[in-house]
């Protein structure tokens, strides 16, 4: 927190409070002395701020990691402020370049509607769905028609655009940039004046947009937001941001059980900052959290509250709890009470080539090298061996700590 801007600008408790939540764990808050007048008038008149947040349905489903500014936004709406969950079904038809070095290709409306029903679904598992106000911006971005896009053109220019990283980066490399391209922020920042925001959230690179917010309210005449950036989480191995394609990701809709045993699974540092991005715990509870562990608790109980806090939100207590005793019952060299049935044929059956069919490696190869890891078990033994070749019979199948396979081959 800015010492400096409280020290010289007096508020209550409240509004100290309401700062110290604002800044848990973000990247920026600016401007911060506005976003202090702002708290203070809303406590003040009791009128909530309103606060937005928008997000382009480019795909279907989300993981934790996208869950960070979501959290943020419930933090806010626990003060009691009308938080703004914005669909951009009209700025998905253009395609956000941010962070891109090449043209993004934009989304058909079909493509965007199953994309935002899925979104908002996932989203409130994070959000109180009773006080969250949903918008779709194709709203006011559609009515604007040719005349009012050309108007909305007029308050911005080329050279000002061109001070984005992404397109001054592809301009001075020689790619292409698409005139369409320059509308996205634009609009996205048009949504601000449609909304009358007073705070704006968003990921590091959307940094460039949420500014955009900004000066289009002051050239429409209204007050302008406050824009609040939220850092990227780091991934399970604690070092790439969390993605999919990298495969450190612990996806929302993923069973309970793996995504208790996943958040186990990182490194006690790295706990710390999953604590201040993710749960719902005051700082308070987590820096007393942390002072016990300093004292000599366990970190791993730490770990355990954080795995079911975090089950426990995107599927419910009593399936934390079960993960938690199948997690345990794993550790004990158990076999989960249900696991897949497959059956395959060509017994005898290399190993190898039964772990790829029966879907517990991508590939014979990898296969192999599990089995020189010593990470396969048949009916509880190592397999050490990659020639191995196993008769007709059934099997239990382990590949690692979580995945099995009952299979029965003939």
């Amino acid at each position: 927190m800015n010492q400096s801007l409280v020290t010289n600008n007096p508020v209550s408790d409240g509004v100290r409070q309401a700062l110290e939540t604002s800044l848990r764990g973000v990247e920026e808050l600016l401007p911060q002395d506005e976003w202090i007048k702002k708290l203070a008038r809303s406590e003040t008149t009791g009128q909530p701020l309103r606060i937005k947040l928008g997000l382009d349905p480019t795909a279907p489903d989300i993981h934790i990691g996208h869950t960070v500014v979501l959290n943020k936004m419930r933090q806010l709406q626990d003060l009691g402020h009308q938080v703004i969950f914005l669909i951009g079904d009209f700025t998905s038809l253009i395609g956000d370049p941010s962070g891109r070095n090449s043209t993004r290709p934009p989304l058909t409306p079909e493509q965007i509607k199953l994309n935002a029903e899925t979104y908002y679904r996932q989203a409130s598992l994070v959000l109180d769905p009773a006080r969250t106000e949903i918008r779709y911006n194709s709203e006011w971005s559609e009515p604007l028609g040719a005349t009012g896009m050309i108007q909305l053109a007029s308050r911005f220019t080329v050279a000002r655009m061109m001070e984005r990283n992404d397109f001054h980066d592809r301009f001075k490399a020689g790619n292409p940039i698409a005139v369409h391209e320059f509308l996205y922020p634009l609009m996205q920042g048009y949504d601000s004046v449609a909304l009358k925001s007073d705070l704006e959230l968003g990921g590091t690179d959307q940094k460039f947009n949420l500014l955009m917010g900004r000066h289009l309210q002051q050239e429409y005449g209204q007050e302008p937001q406050c824009i609040l950036t939220m850092p990227l989480l780091e991934g399970l191995d604690g070092i790439e941001k969390m993605s999919k394609s990298k495969n450190n990701y612990i996806g929302i809709s993923e069973d309970a059980n793996t995504m208790y045993a996943k958040v186990l699974s990182i490194s006690d540092t790295l706990m710390w900052r999953w604590y201040t991005l993710l749960s719902f715990k005051s700082l308070a509870q987590i820096d007393a959290l942390k002072a016990e562990v300093a004292g000599g608790r366990n970190p791993k109980d730490a770990k355990v509250a954080l795995a079911k806090e975090i089950t426990a939100r995107f599927h419910s207590a009593a399936a934390a709890d079960a993960a938690e005793q199948d997690f345990i019952h794993r550790s004990k060299g158990g076999v989960p009470d249900e696991i897949p049935e497959v059956a395959l044929s060509g017994a005898p059956l290399g190993i190898g080539a039964l772990l790829k069919q029966a879907n517990l490696a991508p590939s014979t190869s990898e296969a192999n090298r599990l089995i020189e890891g010593g990470g396969v078990r048949v009916d509880g033994g190592v397999v050490s061996d990659k020639g191995l070749k196993l008769n007709a019979g059934t099997y239990v199948v382990q590949v690692g700590k979580r995945k099995f396979a009952r299979v029965t081959l003939a």
